[in-house]
């Protein structure tokens, strides 16, 4: 129960921050509310649809990703603002500071989240290949992020990347390829929305899923529609502005929901479940 309501609280999150960079940089004059009801309603409908659409989305969206991805290297690449000498001097510090960060946010946003894909894994026909493919995924988002941040301190510089919302963002708009290729910020949104897109709509599955098992509702596809209110009102109500919203993600939702929901709690349940298997192999052979 108390996964489920992270889940929905996690997607409300998601579900401002698109609001929220929707309206910075394309619609300031749109309401927050409209913004996010119009992403709802699509999400609503896939997740009424069920996993394989879910599924299915995914794969055709991240070849589209992957597209946008490539051209957008090429074209930074193409525009000559890459200068390697803002990466200087590499580890000034040492390593500790590096594995700090690592340990105390990075692990735990996004690479912990991927817990949620726990919800999903007994509804697969094969459960077997989950673990490749999951660790495949990790290991590829690990290095996306890290050319990611490679690319932004590499045009923008150490302080730009640190003060910017939207890192990322920030380094697309500053590509201009022969006086002609200019203001290719749509490459941007067009990514993000995708991205935000799919995550919301695994977390609000998983929670529509996880409602329906607990409760013992038959159709799950019938709490979409309530459940995606609540999260739609919740991504309203949630903060007050952009800045707290960032607050409470960075600092108090860390301590309290992310320690706890994935450092402490998965290992229990983690070596109970090894615990009972152990005792059901011994039964067996007794």
């Amino acid at each position: 129960f108390v996964y489920i309501l992270y889940f929905m609280y996690d997607a409300s999150r998601v579900l401002r921050d698109f609001g929220e960079m929707l309206l910075t940089f394309a619609y300031p004059d749109t309401p927050l509310f409209i913004a996010n009801a119009l992403l709802m309603l699509v999400i609503v409908y896939t997740v009424r649809k069920g996993i394989e659409v879910i599924a299915r989305s995914g794969e055709l969206l991240f070849i589209f990703m992957y597209v946008l991805a490539v051209a957008g290297f090429i074209l930074i690449i193409s525009s000559g603002l890459i200068e390697f000498k803002n990466l200087q001097p590499v580890l000034e510090d040492g390593f500790l500071p590096s594995v700090k960060v690592a340990v105390s946010e990075t692990l735990y946003f996004p690479f912990t989240e991927a817990i949620v894909f726990t919800m999903i894994l007994p509804y697969l026909n094969n459960p077997k290949k989950a673990k490749v493919t999951m660790l495949c995924a990790t290991g590829l988002s690990g290095i996306n992020l890290v050319i990611t941040m490679l690319i932004n301190i590499s045009m923008l510089g150490v302080n730009l990347t640190a003060r910017s919302q939207f890192p990322l963002l920030s380094t697309v708009a500053s590509i201009q390829v022969a006086d002609f290729l200019e203001r290719l910020d749509v490459f941007f949104m067009l990514a993000m929305v995708i991205g935000i897109f799919l995550k919301i709509t695994v977390l609000f599955y998983a929670a529509t899923v996880g409602t329906a098992n607990l409760f013992k509702v038959k159709s799950p596809s019938r709490l979409s529609y309530p459940l995606g209110i609540v999260i739609l009102f919740l991504s309203i109500t949630i903060a007050s502005n952009f800045q707290e919203h960032l607050h409470e993600g960075l600092h108090v939702a860390k301590v309290v929901l992310h320690i706890p929901l994935f450092t402490i709690i998965p290992p229990i349940l983690l070596f109970v479940a090894f615990i009972k298997n152990k005792k059901k192999h011994q039964g067996k052979h007794i």
